[in-house]
């Protein structure tokens, strides 16, 4: 019992020594010790065995201030393992891979071209991306695989709950993605894949590059319009796996028909699709994509084209009121916009700002809202992360057979 228990405790103090490392990215022996409140002592022993296995690495020496001893600087190497994302979007298939430190190895995009309501032609499309980045890793063994995909994701297995985006229902896509790779279906056998929504991976990324603060509403807009809401470090999941799905508040009563069977979606009202018909880009969506399509809706609007700046009002309006009734509900810290919102973000923390001034006899003014720090690879970087974070929750199953 004893050696059980101090078993644990190493395997403990393993994960709180490298988690730290996966963090900070370089950290000494001294620094690792003042973060963990381990014993200087027992952080060296750590170090050793991180080191051993092929975990940790020494990379520097940096010259102390004053008459203090130079510090040896460490960064987790794993050169032995690789983690890899695969992002299915509306436009395409990303396939990322990466070390345990964030080294991007190799990345393979496929466009798929969204065909609606066809679940097994996008799968193609990404299996064949998936496909491709593992031949590129050499000898590195595959420690970690997610599939990230924009819709809902709930169950056990986890499956597709549904995507208004790409029209599908529900869709066990771990086992589709399995009849088209092997390769991949030895790696979701082994347990070692995970099925991700977006906007839940992205949050916690623009979180933890926001300086984590305590509440954060996450918005973004490409195909179509998602969320998520992160409340002390964690994303809100929901009883249905449904929470912070902001595209689908009922804004207008009595709307139109939504896709997911409500009416008056904010989707339906400020989507892309419907901001992109309206500026007159529904072509360049069709014949170069959804990215390439928003981009130069950006463009037009900050050029003040008046066919895509009416365009942009109608749906601006409608985003404010409903980040006015979601600060209402979550009373966020900060509020971060992402996809092509990002772009766009100081208008609707303007518009959000005099719809929101403050409550009489209450000290709630309008959150901040900013612009997405991490791009269109929010997602990735969320789900890179939390593999990581996963994987270092016990260093020592990493090591080489």
């Amino acid at each position: 019992m004893t050696s059980l228990a101090s078993a644990d405790v190493r395997r403990h103090n393993l994960a709180l020594v490298a988690t730290r490392l996966a963090e900070v990215g370089t950290a000494s022996r001294s620094d690792l010790a003042d973060a963990t409140g381990l014993a200087r002592g027992s952080v060296t022993a750590l170090v050793r065995q991180l080191e051993s296995d092929g975990l940790v690495r020494e990379t520097e020496l940096v010259a102390a201030e004053g008459r203090g001893r130079p510090r040896t600087m460490l960064e987790l190497s794993g050169d032995h393992l690789a983690i890899l994302t695969l992002l299915i979007d509306a436009d395409h298939a990303s396939a990322v891979a990466s070390t345990l430190g964030g080294e991007r190895l190799t990345r393979v995009e496929r466009r798929h071209g969204r065909p609606m309501g066809d679940p097994a032609r996008v799968l193609d499309i990404a299996a064949e991306a998936f496909d491709a980045a593992l031949g590129g890793l050499g000898d590195r063994e595959v420690a970690d695989a997610s599939v990230v995909v924009w819709a809902p994701v709930g169950g056990d297995p986890a499956v597709v709950l549904a995507d208004t985006d790409l029209g599908w229902g529900t869709v066990d896509l771990v086992a589709l993605l399995a009849d088209r790779s092997p390769r991949f279906a030895a790696l979701a056998s082994s347990g070692r894949v995970r099925l991700l929504a977006d906007t839940q991976v992205a949050a916690l990324a623009e979180h933890a590059a926001a300086g984590r603060p305590s509440e954060l509403v996450y918005l973004k807009s490409d195909s179509g319009i998602g969320g998520a809401v992160v409340v002390d470090g964690m994303p809100v999941d929901g009883s249905h796996h449904l929470a912070g799905a902001l595209g689908h508040l009922p804004v207008v009563p009595g709307g139109v028909r939504c896709e997911c069977g409500q009416h008056g979606c904010l989707v339906t009202v400020a989507g892309p699709d419907v901001l992109l018909e309206r500026a007159g880009l529904s072509g360049v969506a069709r014949d170069d994509g959804l990215t390439v399509a928003l981009d130069e809706f950006v463009r037009r609007i900050r050029a003040g084209e008046p066919v895509a700046v009416d365009a942009w009002e109608a749906g601006a309006a409608e985003l404010a009121r409903t980040l006015q009734i979601v600060t209402l509900t979550v009373d966020p810290a900060l509020i971060v916009v992402g996809g092509y919102l990002a772009a766009l973000a100081d208008d609707l923390g303007d518009r959000l700002a005099k719809i929101q001034p403050g409550l009489e006899g209450a000290f709630l003014t309008a959150p901040q809202v900013v612009g997405s720090r991490l791009g269109r690879d929010a997602a990735l970087i969320g789900a890179q992360q939390t593999a990581v974070a996963r994987l270092l929750a016990d260093p020592a199953a990493l090591s080489p057979a």
